[in-house]
């Protein structure tokens, strides 16, 4: 199963506090461990939401909203993408994880859908479709 780690922002991440040498290099290890073992598929950290927009739907309205964002626990500040047998799995790796901030962080970790998920909707043309895309894609 895929799934996406989600690093929550803080107050320092969206002050645009970099982290230090020191966690830059903890991190590092804990990736190479990721990637040695596997699970690793992608993962990146996020600017801060003051550099950020938003984009809102409504019917055919569309609305750009600059940021910063209000709520700094619902931000986002950085992600994996992670191949793992299990959300148990990913539970364990996460475990492993240093802490991502300077003081009290929260990773959140969610499956990716499968074609399985969508049933009868995700019809055989549909499926061509994605299927031809992930080739484009290297996936």
């Amino acid at each position: 199963m895929k799934v996406m780690v989600m690093v929550k922002a803080t107050a320092d991440s969206e002050a645009g506090f970099m982290p230090g040498t020191e966690l830059l290099e903890a991190m590092g290890k804990f990736n190479e461990a990721l990637v040695n073992a596997g699970v690793m598929l992608a993962g990146e950290g996020l600017a801060p939401s003051s550099r950020g927009v938003r984009v809102a739907f409504d019917g055919p309205q569309r609305r750009v909203i600059d940021g910063p964002f209000a709520e700094t626990r619902e931000l986002v500040a950085g992600f994996w993408l992670w191949q793992v047998r299990s959300m148990d799995e990913a539970i364990e790796w996460a475990k492993r994880c240093p802490n991502p901030m300077p003081g009290p962080s929260e990773l959140e970790i969610r499956p990716l859908f499968c074609s399985t998920d969508f049933g009868d909707a995700f019809t055989p043309e549909l499926q061509a479709q994605e299927q031809r895309l992930r080739e484009r894609l290297g996936n």
